[in-house]
């Protein structure tokens, strides 16, 4: 004798054909790859919705706190009088901060980064570089958008730069950026040559802060936001990857190490087995 099925009392029949197709899909389409989607989509989401609080935290503690008024005023007033007295440094933070370590010039290395990860076949890396990227790019218009805060006022300015000043775009494009370079191109350098690599990141980032700062075009909390910000969207999607090496049994991956020290093997994502982590 067949065996009946039963229906649950109060749910339609609809409803029990439409949830079959969906759960065999998930099932096809389960595993670490789609789990690691999935959570770089989230954080990058996560980020955003954090950024835009903090940002305005960040903002109040700066309007209302007067030793940091003070720092933003002192700073932009000590480094305008140099930037008067001094016109040739003036074009040489304005190469700076407008050729070599503009936004544009920095989002098309990690371009050309994405581009290289793809033809090494390390998709899930690139996709970690490109949502990085174009997170801290979104979430830093956004909070700039929300907050809204003037550029600085300064008698007889050496430079101008448009729309709102918190957080510093330049900045936060440095420091995803150079976060993005380091650790995804660190196991490609030898060990003698990383703290090197670590240098010229660093110098990167806080020669940045300070020719937007020299240059009367930000305060110094922009350039402190700026930089938080980038960190908390390359935190963010790194933990990600992580989780996405966790769940393919893959170890942990050192800072010093780079995300992915499987990089300089010739194939460094292999196929997962989705059938082997079930």
């Amino acid at each position: 004798m067949a065996q009946r099925t039963t229906r649950q009392p109060g749910r339609p029949r609809w409803a029990a054909r439409s949830v079959r197709p969906l759960g065999a899909f998930l099932a096809r389409h389960s595993g670490p790859d789609a789990a690691y989607g999935t959570r770089l989509v989230l954080a990058a989401a996560a980020a955003a919705v954090a950024a835009v609080p903090f940002a305005l935290a960040l903002v109040l503690v700066q309007s209302g706190w007067p030793p940091l008024y003070r720092l933003d005023r002192g700073a932009a007033q000590r480094l305008h009088e140099s930037a008067l007295a001094h016109p040739a440094w003036v074009r040489v933070l304005e190469f700076l901060t407008g050729v070599l370590w503009d936004p544009v010039t920095m989002r098309l290395l990690v371009a050309a980064l994405v581009v290289w990860l793809l033809i090494r076949r390390a998709w899930r890396l690139a996709a970690w570089a490109a949502v990085t990227a174009l997170s801290s790019s979104q979430i830093g218009l956004l909070v700039k958008n929300a907050v809204e805060r003037a550029r600085p006022q300064l008698p007889d300015p050496v430079s101008h730069a448009p729309g709102f000043s918190f957080p510093s775009g330049h900045a936060m494009t440095a420091t995803t950026s150079c976060a993005v370079l380091l650790l995804v191109l660190l196991p490609m350098v030898s060990r003698a040559w990383r703290p090197l690599a670590w240098v010229l990141a660093v110098t990167t980032v806080v020669g940045v802060g300070y020719t937007r700062v020299a240059l009367g075009v930000h305060w110094v909390s922009d350039v402190v936001g700026g930089w938080l910000l980038g960190l908390v969207v390359v935190t963010a999607t790194s933990l990600v990857f992580q989780a996405w090496r966790a769940d393919t049994g893959l170890p942990r991956a050192a800072v010093a190490d780079g995300l992915e020290p499987e990089l300089t093997s010739t194939d460094p994502e292999p196929p997962v087995d989705v059938g082997a982590h079930d």
